[in-house]
């Protein structure tokens, strides 16, 4: 009964932590925000960003990180949106290279875009 109740606990976190993303309308898409539930004891999240949004489109039909075939074997882009930019990857993993330089990335995107 405890373990089911800490699975209980541990789904209504997420489903908060969750909600408290979508809801979040932050100019500045990479802003903290701060979950005021007592399970999440504070606990510091990025907002995620609204793709409904009017982000500039990314047309490439690669990955600017990788170079692998956006919805190929990775399956759908993972995509998000990079001070007003929209950005598709192939996947969650070459999130953590384009933060490391985002800019390099977004330049490539802008690039690509002109020549289409």
């Amino acid at each position: 009964m405890k373990k089911m109740n800490q699975c209980l606990l541990l789904a209504a976190c997420a489903l908060g932590v969750a909600t408290l993303a979508l809801n979040a309308t932050a100019a500045d898409t990479n802003a903290p925000t701060t979950c005021s539930m007592s399970c999440c004891s504070g606990m510091s999240t990025t907002a995620l960003a609204d793709a409904t949004t009017n982000a500039i489109p990314d047309k490439l039909a690669t990955c600017p990180v990788s170079g692998e075939k956006l919805n190929g074997d990775m399956g759908a882009p993972f995509t998000f949106v990079y001070q007003g930019q929209e950005i598709k990857l192939c996947c969650k993993s070459c999130k953590k290279d384009f933060d490391k330089t985002p800019d390099k990335y977004v330049k490539l995107i802008r690039a690509a875009d002109k020549k289409q």
